[in-house]
């Protein structure tokens, strides 16, 4: 009964929060699977990691429907995309085997205070001071490389690092999201497919389970996430998002806390 009614509503906020803030959905699933997956009886030895590989399992089916909607409004600007994705898909896998090396109370524990910075970043209520140009090739990859590589460590999308990014490189707010939107998909994609590398055959994984990917959460997620993701892109062109970030930051705070001291 958990899984049947919880997971569906979870993909609910993942899809809104991929589509109006490009983040991917991540940020919020990860908590809530620690916790369901607690609450099932998984083994604490992979149940973290398992709340990681199945998010990103799920951006790749969450941000398709997002990324649909702001290529439809002009958005996503894919010539930026290209050097960008190579070095977000080796990030990626770099970030997933780092992330089977940690244990998992110390994910949590880093899960927790990365929580807390982007609520911090979001209470601002207002973008980095843009300062600069897009960097050529050579940047793009290297950038792309860093938020790769923690995006798959914590199973996000990598909105939260790479939205900043791009405002702060000048580029309007509606295309940062939009362009975002899509980067999370190689991550997911390269990120996911390194869970499932990493958790293959471990003797602790429960049933339904491909490598560190809980596939009954997967579905149930993806039932409603692309429906919702793509109402919030339709949103994220309509009204101002300081409000919704606000009521975020403070979700973000309280998972946070919890995460650190839980």
């Amino acid at each position: 009964m958990l899984e049947f009614l919880l997971y569906p509503l979870l993909g609910i906020f993942a899809g809104l929060s991929a589509g109006l803030l490009g983040v991917g959905g991540g940020i919020i699933v990860v908590p809530v699977l620690i916790y369901s997956f607690t609450a099932l009886g998984f083994s604490p030895e992979v149940l973290t990691h398992m709340a990681v590989g199945t998010s990103l399992a799920t951006i790749i089916i969450t941000s398709t429907g997002s990324v649909f909607q702001h290529h439809r409004k002009g958005s996503v600007l894919w010539s930026v995309l290209t050097w960008f994705t190579v070095g977000l898909v080796a990030g990626a896998l770099l970030g997933a085997k780092l992330a089977d090396l940690l244990h998992g109370r110390i994910l949590q524990i880093l899960f927790g205070v990365f929580a807390l910075l982007i609520a911090a970043q979001m209470l601002k209520g207002k973008a980095p001071k843009a300062g600069r140009s897009l960097p050529g090739r050579t940047g793009l990859t290297g950038v792309g490389v860093i938020i790769g590589a923690v995006s798959a460590i914590f199973g996000i999308g990598g909105g939260s690092l790479s939205v900043p990014f791009f405002t702060w490189c000048n580029m309007k707010m509606q295309d940062a999201v939009g362009t975002s939107s899509a980067g999370g998909i190689p991550i997911a994609i390269a990120g996911a497919a390194g869970f499932v590398w990493t958790g293959w055959n471990h003797p602790q994984l429960p049933q339904h389970s491909v490598g560190y990917i809980y596939l009954p959460a997967l579905a149930g997620i993806a039932v409603t996430s692309v429906l919702f993701s793509q109402i919030g892109a339709r949103w994220a062109h309509r009204i101002p998002a300081d409000t919704l970030k606000k009521i975020f930051s403070a979700v973000l705070s309280a998972v946070g806390v919890k995460l650190l001291f839980g």
